[in-house]
């Protein structure tokens, strides 16, 4: 059975990257939600509100749906990242991408999802790669972005024009 997990991106030039190339990457240091990725698994894309450099005007969104599409195995050429290497990954289909500067804020939802079980210190569950989602958080965010996001062709010119303005 599949699993649910929020792609964690915290970088403006990671998330043109994730989304143009339809591929993610991990850091080298061992966390066992990236080493139980496996095809099929649902990943829910979200921009940390930091990501684009402005965390004061900027919010935290769920911004894309993926669904990974192979293993998770080292790169044949690391990537890097806000002077970080990430030498593993897998690649991603992207099936829903919402235009840029929208997107489900999550701060509103956090009391309503399991994930966050401690509302008070929801943000500190974001400093990882993956955070694996309940299906019931994963099916309300799905819901919630739904109405939100279109294709990655229509969508993904706002990320890489955030990322060459940088």
């Amino acid at each position: 059975m599949s699993e649910s997990y929020l792609l964690i991106l915290g970088d403006r030039d990671a998330i043109a990257w994730v989304l143009g190339e339809e591929r993610t990457a991990f850091p080298a240091t061992a966390r066992a939600e990236v080493d139980r990725l496996s095809e099929g698994d649902d990943l829910l894309i979200y921009a940390t509100r930091g990501a684009f450099g402005n965390p004061a005007r900027n919010r935290g969104r769920v911004i894309g749906h993926a669904v990974v599409t192979s293993p998770v195995s080292p790169l044949e050429e690391p990537v890097s990242f806000a002077e970080r290497v990430y030498p593993r990954g897998c690649d991603l289909r992207v099936e829903s991408l919402a235009p840029w500067g929208r997107g489900v804020e999550l701060r509103p939802l956090v009391a309503r999802l399991e994930a966050f079980p401690d509302v008070r210190s929801w943000s500190v569950r974001l400093r990882r790669p993956l955070l694996r989602l309940p299906q019931a958080d994963a099916d309300l965010l799905l819901d919630a972005l739904r109405p939100l996001a279109g294709s990655l062709p229509a969508n993904l010119d706002g990320y890489k024009e955030k990322a060459a303005r940088a």
